[in-house]
């Protein structure tokens, strides 16, 4: 896979989650991957400051991208 099909996928995983987090006042966005491997997202809303926060990278968002991009290795959330 590209670089460029890397992302486009990543945004694809995103969206499928989106609509999840935006249901709670939250949303998500994509601010780097490094080395077609290590995604940088941003919980952004009512997702910065929730409690299941890291329920919800673990289980719903690093679930979704690697379905999206097998390859990937860890999914973090900056602030």
């Amino acid at each position: 896979m590209t670089t460029l099909e890397i992302k486009e996928n990543v945004e694809k995983a995103l969206e499928e989650i989106r609509p999840f987090l935006n249901s709670d006042g939250g949303n998500i966005s994509l601010v780097e991957i490094i080395e077609d491997k290590h995604v940088k997202v941003r919980l952004e809303g009512a997702c910065t400051n929730c409690s299941l926060s890291i329920s919800t990278m673990k289980a719903g968002v690093e679930t979704t991208i690697k379905k999206y991009v097998p390859q990937i290795e860890t999914v973090e959330n900056i602030a």
